[in-house]
């Protein structure tokens, strides 16, 4: 009996010390807090490069359509999704537009100097096209492209003339005019571009902002316009006649 109790005495005093030993410290890493701002909801997106879907009559199904197109869009101004708000009536149309979306690309929206990721809707009007009408395209004619290819005097001078594609249909049946003012970096670079006043059709004014995106312009430097490119806004404007078509 005497035996057995102290074999069990000594089975257990290991385990008796081992609870009885005082707890190890452990280290815990200081919490991290990441910071996330919020998504900037807006109902008019700014594009840095504006949808561009391709249809024709025979996707309209032989009328003209119309869809919203709800966009969220990361920091960078990458659409992370696109998705139907309100549908044309047609799956396969709906489903061109959203890809043109999806390739498009948003200004960055800043918010307390920081970049925030932004939520936002796009509508469409699509329109039949009159295949008796002519195809009238408009371009980038504006007033100092104008003066500067007559050579006039001008503030500056784009180097080349930008890029524009709108057709007489966009003008929705009225003589629009986009006025506009920028600014430029050192090396003549358009940037902060600014409707001053509207055309009255925000898709016609977001390409009239998208032609001038990456475009460059020349100053004539002087002693007193040395600081110009840093401290002035550039303006200009472009008109689209009806009567005036190309």
């Amino acid at each position: 009996m005497k035996k057995i109790l102290c074999l069990s005495v000594l089975l257990g005093f290991p385990l008796s010390a081992a609870y009885s030993a005082p707890p190890k410290k452990v280290h815990q890493l200081p919490a991290q807090s990441i910071d996330v701002l919020p998504a900037h909801l807006t109902t008019r997106i700014q594009w840095a490069k504006f949808p561009q879907p391709n249809y024709s009559n025979e996707d309209l199904n032989q009328k003209s359509r119309a869809a919203i197109i709800r966009v969220f869009a990361d920091e960078n101004g990458n659409v992370q999704e696109a998705t139907v708000e309100e549908s044309t009536g047609i799956q396969r149309l709906d489903q061109m537009l959203v890809r043109a979306v999806e390739k498009a690309e948003v200004k960055p929206h800043i918010e307390g100097g920081k970049p925030a990721p932004q939520i936002g809707y796009q509508a469409f009007n699509l329109k039949l096209t009159d295949k008796n009408a002519g195809n009238c395209a408009y371009e980038f004619n504006s007033k100092v492209w104008q003066a500067q290819r007559n050579e006039k005097r001008t503030a500056f001078q784009y180097l080349q003339q930008p890029a524009l594609q709108l057709d007489a249909e966009q003008l929705n049946g009225h003589d629009r005019t986009v006025k506009f003012s920028f600014k430029a970096d050192k090396h003549g670079g358009v940037k902060k571009i600014k409707i001053r006043q509207g055309s009255g059709i925000y898709a016609l004014d977001q390409k009239v902002a998208q032609a001038l995106s990456g475009s460059q312009i020349s100053v004539k430097r002087t002693a007193r316009t040395l600081w110009l490119y840093k401290q002035s806004s550039f303006k200009d404007e472009i008109q689209f006649k009806l009567n005036r078509c190309p």
